[in-house]
């Protein structure tokens, strides 16, 4: 990198594919950092030209120029400081394009004067493989001279039997952020886009008493499409579980799996006593989701025989939420949004109040088991209990996630030893 910027905070990214060129956007709008180095693994096209006309053009969220102006007319100062070196400066921010290594051990991070890395690429997510694995490892990044690295994505670990490696740890900003320990956490999975999203929904009724006693959870996202999934019909890899992920994204809803629920129990560690099952419908959009909570919730009765747990309540929660503990991070509306309405809109989550809803049942407890137990019960008992549906928008590439993934990011440099 420059040599003036040797003792400023230079980023690391590693990975210029949808959430790489997007956390550029997102940290140079912050302007947390004085420049950024991005390693894309491979040569890209031509010149050094081609790469800028990828990173500042987005068929999703319109131009660079935009996303800083709008449509004022005014443009983002682009200029070539260094061919050979592959440096260009944005408004002035200087960013150096690397290509010489897919493998992270193989990325001199070190040369380049770079402490934090994030980790774009989603294809080092298994932090129990050591360094020199041949196949790459997100260990290879502290080896090539980071100090931390953040993983846009969940961990997964391929052998089972191993377990979480002490220095790893999976954070969301704004729900468990504050429990990063530098001295400990060296290797951070920042979750996925709809562990942020149900994250900031679940918290809220977890804290507050009438819907702490959560008896049932699960989840679906509607989920836009993401570059894991094919254009076309395409034959399944060996080994392939999932054979409708080879179908053509354009052309069909598709039902799949998330890992969300496994990530929100190491977020959110009461859920692991309740379990929750999550799955995700993917559809041909470019980006803007859709959470569908279901909560079954054990409630009480007030003095006139009315659920405490009600739809007013709930919604009551998610105002209060919204101008306070998660202000700025979890949005209440009360308007009829389409997934277009949500594109680039910074919040973790927006609840859609005037979607959601309750009903009361009554499970019968029979007095014959409580008499048997020394309970002196006439007739037979109802307990009442209160279903939820409720509906939280997100955007999964640039307005909740890269937005909180560039959160939790600044929040550790600035804790960096």
């Amino acid at each position: 990198m420059y040599n003036h910027l040797r003792s400023k905070r230079v980023l690391g990214i590693n990975g210029a594919g949808r959430i790489g060129k997007l956390t550029l956007w997102n940290h140079l709008s912050l302007g947390h950092f004085d420049g950024f180095v991005i390693n894309t693994g491979r040569e890209v096209g031509r010149r050094l030209e081609d790469v800028i006309d990828y990173l500042v053009k987005d068929s999703t969220y319109g131009s660079l120029d935009t996303f800083f102006y709008g449509y004022s007319g005014k443009r983002c100062e682009i200029q070539i400081a260094n061919r050979e070196a592959g440096i260009f400066e944005i408004n002035g921010v200087p960013v150096k394009i690397i290509m010489e290594s897919r493998n992270p051990r193989g990325i001199n991070w070190a040369r380049e004067g770079v402490a934090l890395v994030v980790e774009c690429t989603g294809a080092f997510v298994d932090p129990t493989l050591p360094a020199d694995d041949p196949r790459g490892s997100v260990r290879g990044h502290l080896e090539a001279g980071a100090e931390k690295v953040v993983v846009s994505a969940p961990f997964k670990i391929g052998d089972q039997a191993q377990k979480m490696p002490s220095d790893c740890g999976t954070f969301v900003y704004g729900i468990n952020h504050m429990e990063y320990d530098p001295a400990v956490h060296h290797i951070i999975s920042a979750a996925s886009c709809t562990t942020t999203g149900l994250a900031h929904m679940v918290k809220p009724l977890l804290e507050t008493r009438e819907t702490s006693e959560i008896i049932t959870i699960s989840m679906s996202t509607v989920h836009a499409s993401t570059n894991n999934q094919n254009i076309l019909d395409a034959v399944p890899k060996a080994g392939a579980a999932d054979l409708r992920r080879n179908r053509s994204v354009f052309n069909n809803i598709i039902l799949t799996t998330t890992g969300a629920g496994f990530a929100l129990e190491e977020i959110l560690p009461q859920i692991k006593q309740i379990g929750l099952m999550a799955d995700s419908v993917r559809i041909p959009t470019s980006t803007a989701s859709l959470i569908v909570l279901n909560v079954t919730f054990n409630t009480q009765l007030d003095e006139h025989g009315m659920p405490l747990v009600n739809t007013n309540l709930i919604n009551d929660i998610y105002r209060k939420a919204a101008a306070g503990p998660q202000k700025g991070m979890l949005v209440y509306s009360d308007k009829q949004n389409v997934s277009s309405d949500i594109i680039g809109y910074r919040a973790a989550i927006v609840i859609e109040g005037a979607e959601n809803h309750t009903r009361t049942g009554f499970i019968p407890v029979y007095a014959k088991v409580l008499r048997e137990h020394g309970v002196q019960i006439t007739g037979d008992l109802l307990i009442p209990v209160t279903h939820a549906k409720i509906f939280g928008w997100y955007d999964n590439e640039l307005g909740s996630y890269v937005n909180f993934l560039g959160k939790l990011t600044v929040y550790i440099d600035k804790n960096m030893p």
